[in-house]
């Protein structure tokens, strides 16, 4: 089978041939149809985090596809049934973490595409208790980005508190924040759409954003007080300037959700007008399979669009370089049909 391997994190990936994975008694193989390309991905491969994945791996967390062979303790799904592969791999279980709904917490956890390998191939395999089933009638190229892109805004906007009433500003509308504007409108908010190009702004007022800054001629903060601030901020651009950005446009009781993480991410709090302010900051990492399957759920009801573009497996350098350009309009997902 094909797939893409990061074999050194200083070097470009290689496109390999390697034989096809035989499924352990609780793992299913699964034919990659699609997988997205999220920023996690170029990190893995430059090894940009503090804990590192170890080369030679297979990147990729947005993987989508068919199950062809099972293990003897699979029970959930069976051959045929089109199932997404999510950044969380597995977990243990039974700590309090995966017992209490926070699974994405379990110190124990294994992670498509990091810490075992992930959907740039046309084979992967997966946990059969992990995967999520993916509802009929949903395009795989689609399904792909809601794997992660989607189902991590969706939590962060959960954990935001958007709701009737609320405003809400999203930090960064690109592959992921697309998505967080349409979750933050479902919710009933008021929505703030900030980004820096006139493509990303654009999208945003297409998606029906309620008010658009442009953070490079714009205050957000000054424009966010206009408004009467921003109950919460969920910062989604690789970015120190944006985190400060979103804190600065909250108002009092305000909640700051942090998302993205660019290597050496940073962010100084000052302790007495967080604590006048009574401002919370959180962290919000993905979400559970639950999640997911809501997010599939709002999808095939068409409540959502996903903004995307195919590219070929063999390109992944070249979309990498894409990414970090800043050229997308959205999301890549690499078509392995």
């Amino acid at each position: 089978m094909k797939a893409a391997v990061v074999r050194d994190f200083t070097a470009p990936l290689v496109i390999e041939d390697r034989p096809l994975p035989e499924p352990a008694p609780q793992q299913v193989r699964v034919r990659i149809e699609a997988c997205g390309l999220c920023h996690t991905d170029i990190h893995a491969a430059r090894g940009d985090w503090p804990v590192k994945p170890t080369p030679p791996f297979v990147p990729g967390h947005e993987g989508v596809g068919i199950v062809e062979a099972v293990g003897e303790q699979v029970r959930f799904v069976q051959v045929g049934d089109r199932v997404a592969i999510p950044w969380l791999a597995d977990a243990c279980g039974h700590c309090d973490q995966c017992l209490s709904g926070w699974e994405t917490l379990c110190l124990a956890q294994h992670n498509s595409g990091y810490s075992v390998d992930g959907g740039y191939a046309q084979y992967a395999l997966a946990h059969g208790d992990y995967v999520v089933k993916v509802p009929e009638g949903l395009h795989p190229l689609d399904a792909a980005p809601l794997t992660c892109a989607g189902v991590t805004t969706y939590k962060a906007v959960k954990v935001s508190g958007a709701r009737p009433g609320t405003r809400v500003l999203i930090s960064g509308i690109g592959g992921l924040g697309h998505l967080a504007l349409q979750y933050a409108r479902i919710a009933g908010a008021e929505t703030i759409a900030v980004d820096v190009t006139d493509e990303k702004l654009a999208l945003a007022r297409d998606l029906g954003a309620d008010h658009v800054i442009d953070a490079r001629r714009q205050d957000v903060a000054a424009e966010a007080a206009k408004l009467g601030g921003a109950h919460a901020a969920v910062s989604l651009a690789v970015s120190n300037d944006s985190f400060r950005a979103a804190y600065a446009a909250l108002r009092r009781g305000g909640t700051l959700v942090l998302v993205a993480l660019p290597a050496g991410g940073t962010l100084e709090l000052p302790v007495f007008d967080t604590v006048l302010n009574g401002t919370s900051v959180v962290g919000s990492i993905v979400g559970t399979r639950q999640d997911l399957a809501e997010v599939f759920a709002l999808h095939a009801m068409g409540r959502t669009r996903v903004i995307r573009e195919s590219r070929r497996l063999e390109d992944v350098n070249a979309c990498f370089e894409e990414v970090l350009a800043g050229k997308v309009s959205a999301r890549l997902v690499f078509d392995l049909r």
